[in-house]
């Protein structure tokens, strides 16, 4: 008997990503992924399920014609999975101070999401509109919401908290968290794979296009580097991480007076492709002999290493590092530069199963378990969808 099938959407500005899963025996067990390239023309819905590839062209604008679109979406993919699509769920940048866990998607949650784009005014619009464009395709697909603060919802004030008037702290100013379900998915892997260290302090490190970093004790949120918005911490592809403000008022001050341009600055122009004018990844840089490109691809590691150090001091010590994301996941050298500068804490690699991206890639006499895990958000979307649902079915 045909299983019924959940959906799940990673809007980004440039891209969609889908998940594709079979609800059984009270799970969601992944059967296939789907991505669109909102940049390529012609658009076309491309992935695989259940083994088989498919791709099928896609008309209308993404923009102006975005829910015809997303039509064309669920229409494809309900041709071709086994079952009835029956649920959605969708990633979400932020959560405030409202959603601390994933919630089912009434008309009343959907319009307090709305209310948090001034937090994240490049990542909330791309969800909300896949959200509104699956509600207004049909009816019949119940949605739920996870939200990438929602896992930071355990540290302590101290750790949240700016330094600034303590209203402002009260009204949401205030250091939040990204990668949230990225850093659930390791928390939860780590814990089946080594449970002893899962349970210690151990340092996630996921490093994309978008990076930062978590210390977890025992699989909870303790500090991490991203705070108030997603252009905190370390240095990222375009985004510059941790910024002096007397920066920002100087560049203010001498021109870049609208808060637009500024935000246009913030998230893509700065960052590895600011530092090295060549590019924002780190693969073309590492094969990039220039002075500008190491002098990028050496900050990178340097902020790296001092955020995990910082993270260790929140800890009150360090057993584990975790890698994950693109370049975490697939990128040895970065790890060996970014490990290297931890030698003092007693991490040490052993450079063949780096080399091979094995899981442990720390040496047996290292004081520092060192772990490749590859992060799969979707699957934690997929999961809560299912737990929401259980909830709202009941």
């Amino acid at each position: 008997m045909a299983e019924d099938v959940l959906l799940t959407f990673n809007a980004g500005s440039s891209s969609l990503k889908i998940g594709v899963f079979e609800m059984v025996s009270g799970a969601a067990i992944s059967t296939g992924r789907a991505k669109i390239d909102f940049e390529a023309r012609p658009l076309r819905l491309v992935g695989k399920i259940s083994g088989l590839a498919f791709e099928r062209e896609l008309f209308g604008d993404p923009v102006s014609d975005f829910g015809e679109v997303v039509d064309q979406v669920i229409d494809h993919l309900g041709a071709v999975v086994s079952g009835k699509i029956v649920a959605a769920g969708h990633r979400v940048v932020h959560g405030g101070m409202k959603f601390e866990q994933a919630v089912h998607l009434e008309n009343s949650v959907v319009d307090d999401i709305e209310s948090l784009v001034l937090l994240a005014p490049l990542h909330q619009p791309a969800a909300l509109r896949v959200i509104r464009a699956v509600r207004d395709s049909t009816e019949e697909i119940w949605q739920s919401a996870s939200f990438d603060t929602a896992f930071h919802a355990s540290q302590a004030d101290a750790v949240r908290r700016l330094a600034i008037p303590r209203a402002m702290h009260n009204d949401g100013v205030r250091r939040y968290g990204f990668h949230g379900l990225s850093y659930t998915y390791i928390a939860r892997t780590l814990a089946r794979i080594d449970p002893d260290t899962a349970q210690g302090r151990v340092v996630a490190c996921h490093l994309g296009s978008g990076a930062s970093v978590c210390g977890m004790i025992g699989g909870r949120s303790c500090d991490t580097s991203m705070g108030f918005s997603a252009l905190d911490g370390i240095p990222m592809a375009t985004r510059p991480g941790w910024i002096d403000p007397g920066a920002l008022l100087y560049l203010m001050r001498t021109g870049m007076r609208q808060p637009e341009r500024i935000e246009q600055f913030l998230y893509h122009e700065c960052g590895l492709l600011g530092v090295s004018g060549i590019s924002g990844d780190t693969r073309v840089l590492l094969k990039d002999p220039s002075h500008e490109a190491t002098e990028a691809i050496d900050l990178f590691c340097l902020r790296v290493a001092g955020e995990i150090s910082r993270q260790a001091a929140t800890l009150g010590g360090l057993d584990a590092v975790v890698f994950t994301a693109g370049v975490g996941e697939n990128q040895p050298e970065i790890r060996g530069r970014i490990s290297e500068r931890l030698h003092w804490l007693g991490l040490e690699l052993d450079d063949g199963r780096n080399e091979a991206n094995s899981q442990v890639i720390s040496t047996p006499s290292s004081r520092i378990k060192t772990f490749v895990i590859p992060t799969d958000e979707e699957q934690v979307i997929a999961d809560e969808a299912l737990s929401v649902l259980s909830h709202h079915r009941l």
